[in-house]
């Protein structure tokens, strides 16, 4: 394909609502060249079953610092984590991590969660003017929290987390990313020192002591890189998830009140979610070893390929009426949380923080709306996090709330018609 597709040239509004511009390409191809912000020049994925096929496709590797084309960031731990791995390593890896990171241990934290959203509820509501920055005041601090305590983060290093995480999945600028890279990675070194000489009963001390039959084990660099995978995909997902569905929910009144109405529509609500508006816009970068074809197009070898998930998730072909929010659909096939063998190891738990968080805020705000213009929203850059950076709301007022809410939901809604359609 000749044709290059330039996303810096859709502007910002592109950053705040991609999904016209990814039904346009998905309209004329599946797979496009594209050149990104940053000049890079890349495969883009953007129907369903090309992306699919993209993620569990064995000759597309994830390890970039065998292509050889991609600048070396240096030696860092950090990178020593099975989302970075191919197989063999990344088998290897994730059989020792799914050892620990168990289905029971998610499960019990279920109570721990709960409440640690009811306090962030209880502070929340407390506002005297009825009114707060939804990511700041629970999207945000209750993953956060809740990923720190499952590793043994102590709670005053908590702040310092969130700085650096953001550099990784939005990078500022070549010198920040380094100093984040550095300051994160000299942490958890020390921090793994001393989970060595005093282990609890968190996850970052039962990966230290965990070996499979044989009596392998972690390597020193491997927990480092395991536990910066588990701390930054541990909660910047689930922020975004829970922010954009509550925004979600509030654009479409509809859903919302059907959702209040039947709260047992929660857990299809959570995946509808992930499916319209996921956290993930585009999975981490794959490499051809070899020229591959993915759907008639040929990629050559050594080539980056991206596959866009929010886009993939909006495919009229996969999913009728994509551009619908329904709480109600059929949302088998989305790919929110990857697929093959890269698939997002916690999905579970982003999953049940979600439904608790969503559910008792609905709970306990029975009058809930935006607290701004939905066109002022500020979002988040780059192609891998997708949300916005606040989302403020209110729950004073409930008559004069309540129908300035459903005013802007259906102007947002009709303009989400008219771009798409």
């Amino acid at each position: 394909m000749s044709d290059i597709v330039d996303l810096e040239a859709y502007g910002p509004d592109f950053v705040a609502d991609p999904y016209p511009y990814y039904a346009k390409l998905r309209a004329q191809a599946p797979v496009h060249r594209a050149r990104l912000s940053e000049g890079e020049e890349m495969w883009l994925v953007v129907g369903h079953d090309e992306a699919r096929a993209a993620l569990a496709d064995p000759r597309l590797n994830k390890d970039w610092r065998a292509t050889g084309r991609w600048p070396d960031t240096g030696d860092s731990p950090l990178f020593t984590n099975m989302l970075d791995a191919d197989p063999p390593h990344h088998t290897r890896l994730r059989k020792l991590v799914a050892r620990e990171f168990t289905s029971r241990r998610v499960d019990a934290l279920r109570p721990r969660v709960q409440e640690i959203t009811d306090e962030l509820l209880d502070a929340m509501l407390a506002a005297p003017d009825g009114r707060a920055d939804l990511v700041e005041a629970l999207a945000f601090p209750l993953p956060m929290t809740v990923i720190c305590e499952l590793l043994g983060v102590p709670a005053p290093e908590r702040a310092e987390f969130r700085a650096w995480s953001s550099e990784f999945v939005a990078p500022t600028g070549e010198e920040e990313l380094q100093a984040a890279t550095v300051a994160m990675a000299g942490y958890l070194e020390t921090l793994i020192g001393h989970k060595r000489r005093t282990p609890g009963d968190d996850l970052l001390s039962a990966l230290i002591r965990t070996s499979d039959e044989d009596g392998d084990r972690l390597s020193g660099e491997e927990l480092v890189g395991m536990a910066f995978l588990l701390l930054v995909a541990g909660h910047e997902t689930t922020v975004s998830l829970i922010s954009n569905g509550v925004r979600a929910l509030l654009r479409h009144p509809d859903q919302l009140a059907a959702l209040r109405a039947d709260l047992t529509l929660m857990d299809n609500a959570v995946e509808e979610m992930l499916r319209y508006d996921g956290p993930v816009e585009s999975a981490t970068l794959r490499f051809t070893a070899e020229e591959v074809e993915i759907g008639g197009t040929t990629i050559p070898a050594r080539e980056a390929v991206l596959a866009v998930l929010a886009s993939a998730s909006r495919d009229p072909g996969r999913f009728p009426a994509a551009d619908d929010f329904d709480i109600r659909r059929e949302t088998r096939g989305h790919l929110a949380f990857g697929h093959g063998i890269h698939f997002c190891l916690g999905a579970p738990l982003a999953r049940m923080e979600a439904r608790i968080a969503i559910r008792a805020l609905l709970e306990r705000c029975p009058v809930l709306a935006l607290d701004t213009d939905p066109a002022s929203l500020s979002w988040r850059t780059g192609m891998l996090i997708r949300g916005t950076h606040h989302l403020p709301v209110r729950w004073a007022g409930a008559a004069q709330d309540t129908a300035a809410g459903a005013a802007n939901a259906t102007a947002d809604s009709t303009a989400d018609g008219a771009l798409t359609g």
